[in-house]
């Protein structure tokens, strides 16, 4: 069984259970991390060297999954700072996203796609096994 390290940054708890839900139904192996919104994944992501100790392999996580619009630090403002993290090191290149909202709005999903680590936006009505399993072997099978 292949195994993917996999990041949930939503301050929704009924959907990031449901997503660790399809995630277990999943083919893959999983380590799963979570934050309640993106200072949270934020200050997790910028701790690299205690957390390669502890998690080894499966640091930083491969599949980032993006909730746009939460408390303290929304989506947008969480990809401007990693994408400042990100700049200038390969700690965490392989690290892709995947927005997962219930925003449908063209200007959102524009924004989004204005990074180049985003790699799809999906609305959480969307979300299904098929799609997760896509994603992972689409977007990340050359990291695992």
């Amino acid at each position: 069984m292949q195994k993917i390290s996999i990041m949930i940054i939503d301050d929704d708890s009924t959907d990031r259970y449901l997503l660790k839900r399809i995630i277990k139904k999943s083919n893959f192996s999983c380590e799963t991390f979570e934050a309640e919104n993106g200072q949270e994944a934020l200050d997790f992501l910028t701790n690299y060297e205690q957390n390669k100790l502890k998690y080894e392999s499966d640091f930083p996580p491969i599949l980032i999954f993006l909730d746009i619009n939460m408390h303290i630090m929304g989506g947008f403002e969480f990809l401007e700072n990693f994408s400042s993290l990100r700049e200038g090191t390969e700690k965490y290149q392989t690290s892709v996203f995947t927005m997962l909202t219930s925003s449908e709005r063209k200007d959102d999903i524009d924004r989004a796609h204005s990074y180049d680590f985003v790699k799809g936006y999906i609305t959480k009505s969307g979300f299904t096994l098929d799609k997760f399993n896509e994603i992972v072997q689409t977007h990340c099978a050359k990291y695992i």
